[in-house]
């Protein structure tokens, strides 16, 4: 096929050697086979902001830096450069996420490099050489499921214990081959530790597993893997190897709300300290 405008750099500096065909077009970006040598691979191009239907990006941002308080005040003004900024802090969001959960052993596709707002890694494909499936795309029968949404739940919770939560986690970015289900799409990967968001986005990660696989086995309706993994991670028991139940018992106890919104900003401050102490390394 002819080579698109914005993969042409990729093929001039010899990252791809040739543009075999659309993948598929979703939200956030366009994605494209190709061939780098005899490795057959995908090319995420994504779309600029103002072509993205992705909602509410400002809450995945919460917690991510920049490498100078240059860029920081740029972006907080929303000038021409800050927004570029923006663009590749969320671009860049991606391949950080993707090489971090690898390391930690969740199954994402291996990522090579991010280059002009295009994304070049492993195409997750079968034995037969074929793209994997997503989910959404199986017919899984009751074993299945209960088998997938223990190994996604894994996933869940390695990936916490690196730090990250998914963030839109759905059986739409999940692909299927033989040795199980690839998590995929990664841009709005947050921070557990600095985003507000984060038990929230959490739970409805989980709770979209739930909702799907429930589908095929119905009990699954009934457990409540996400506050169980947070709780522990809060609590700072979470391990890649902890053994988890589905079952939270009922706090009856009355809300403190005074003490809620307590928490709530002194985390504030917490992340905001952060956030400047960062900025002020990368500055000296």
């Amino acid at each position: 096929m002819k080579t698109p405008k914005r993969l042409q750099p990729l093929v001039d500096e010899g990252m791809i050697d040739e543009v075999l065909r659309q993948l598929m077009s979703g939200k956030e970006a366009t994605v494209f086979v190709v061939r780098c040598g005899d490795q057959i691979r995908c090319a995420k191009m994504y779309k600029e902001a103002g072509q993205r239907s992705f909602k509410q990006a400002a809450a995945y941002q919460e917690g991510r830096t920049v490498k100078n308080s240059r860029q920081a005040r740029a972006m907080q003004k929303g000038s021409k450069y800050g927004r570029k900024m923006q663009e590749e802090v969320w671009q860049n969001a991606e391949v950080d996420a993707l090489y971090k959960l690898a390391d930690a052993g969740v199954r994402v596709p291996t990522p090579y490099i991010c280059f002009e707002g295009v994304l070049l890694m492993d195409l997750v494909s079968t034995a037969d050489g074929q793209v994997a499936p997503r989910l959404n795309d199986v017919s899984l029968s009751y074993a299945q499921a209960l088998v997938y949404h223990e190994e996604l739940i894994q996933q869940v919770v390695l990936m916490l214990c690196a730090g990250i939560i998914h963030g839109d986690l759905s059986e739409f970015n999940i692909l299927l081959n033989e040795q199980g289900p690839v998590i995929i799409d990664l841009p709005q990967a947050i921070n557990a530790a600095g985003n507000m968001g984060a038990a929230a986005m959490l739970y409805r990660d989980v709770d979209n597993l739930k909702t799907y696989f429930s589908q095929f086995a119905p009990e699954l309706a009934k457990t409540q893997y996400g506050k169980e993994i947070w709780q522990l991670y809060v609590a700072g028991l979470l391990r890649p190897d902890t053994v988890l139940t589905g079952v939270v018992a009922e706090d009856k106890r009355p809300v403190d709300v005074g003490a809620v919104i307590e928490e709530i900003e002194l985390a504030r401050m917490e992340a905001e300290e952060e956030a400047q102490r960062r900025l002020m390394n990368s500055a000296m």
